[in-house]
């Protein structure tokens, strides 16, 4: 259980530096369940980074860049789970861009991060494939992006 903790207690660092630059329709926490797994998603402005932590992921901080997160968590356990994470964010023009997700491990959490460019007030649709083994469900959400002056 001291994992279950340890991620829970990540992921909500990771949104609490969040609060502190993001409007408030942006702080729900966005979870769905799909199959056998909880997956929690996140996308914000890569602002409400530190310099340090963005150079330490490989991310760059800019007003038009948003960080996508995706944790993977068993849905019995609640531990992290490795998966493959790959996907793609559609805006409403039909434009298309790939995105590339990066693991990060940390203690028991698990992170896939990618970044995404955007124009102020552009709607993308996301697709996100996660598979594990035979395993493979697909998130999908939308999110309007602002560009916090």
């Amino acid at each position: 259980m001291g994992g279950i903790k340890h991620i829970k207690k990540a992921y909500v660092a990771l949104l609490v530096m969040a609060v502190s630059c993001l409007s408030f329709s942006a702080l729900a926490e966005q979870k769905q369940t799909l199959g056998e797994w909880d997956v929690h998603y996140m996308v914000v402005s890569t602002p409400f980074l530190t310099p340090e932590v963005a150079a330490n992921y490989g991310i760059v901080r800019s007003k038009f860049n948003a960080l996508v997160n995706i944790s993977v968590l068993d849905k019995v356990s609640g531990k992290a789970q490795r998966a493959d994470v790959t996907g793609t964010a559609k805006n409403l023009l039909g434009n298309s861009r790939k995105l590339t997700f990066k693991k990060v491990e940390e203690g028991d959490a698990i992170y896939y991060l990618a970044v995404l460019p955007f124009r102020d007030q552009e709607t993308f649709r996301f697709e996100i494939d996660v598979q594990k083994g035979a395993s493979k469900q697909t998130l999908k959400f939308q999110q309007k992006m602002y560009v916090d002056e």
